[in-house]
């Protein structure tokens, strides 16, 4: 079993994320005894979505506008269709992705979440995967796009999809084993 007590993750979502993306990868990192935060638009409850109806609802911890960024060892960012695309039309989500990633601090995205990362232009040499009705954007954006379960390049951690977040949360722990042995 992981022992995450010192590490600090940052989760971005709003309305429309997938479901089992946000909750599930949020819950194996608070199992392994890491210290969880959800930031969104407004702190009013989010709802998600599942096999696209409407599912489970969550208040955020915070606002995008109050994150400390400083405070953070890690950033996941969950995937379904609206959630990504509302956040990377809001400047600071797009903030908070390029300085986690110009920090080179752990940032992992599954299924159309790295879309995020495409508009904050940080994916420029970078081999990761996605939900593939992305990946033209994210080819051209400056990705190597592979389809794989899971892939790990330096701080970044992607995935394409809800059936892979077993891997998703087994290389997101053992990565964040890893920076905070290092801390």
């Amino acid at each position: 079993m992981a022992n995450l007590q010192n590490a600090r993750v940052l989760m971005l979502a709003t309305d429309g994320f997938e479901e089992s993306e946000l909750f599930e990868p949020r819950q194996a990192l608070l199992d392994a005894g890491a210290q969880v935060t959800l930031a969104s638009i407004k702190t009013d409850p989010i709802t998600g979505e599942s096999g696209g109806e409407k599912g489970k609802s969550i208040t955020p911890d915070t606002t995008l506008d109050q994150v400390e960024l400083d405070q953070f060892d890690a950033l996941v960012l969950p995937g379904g269709v609206g959630n990504p695309d509302k956040l990377r039309m809001n400047a600071k989500a797009v903030e908070i992705a390029r300085s986690f990633m110009d920090s080179k601090r752990l940032v992992a995205a599954i299924c159309h979440a790295p879309w995020l990362l495409a508009e904050a232009d940080v994916v420029a040499g970078r081999r990761l995967t996605s939900w593939p009705s992305i990946r033209t954007d994210l080819a051209n954006a400056g990705a190597d796009v592979v389809d794989e379960e899971v892939v790990s390049d330096g701080n970044l951690i992607t995935s394409r999809k809800p059936d892979d977040i077993p891997a998703f949360n087994r290389a997101v722990i053992a990565a964040l084993e890893d920076v905070t042995a290092a801390a």
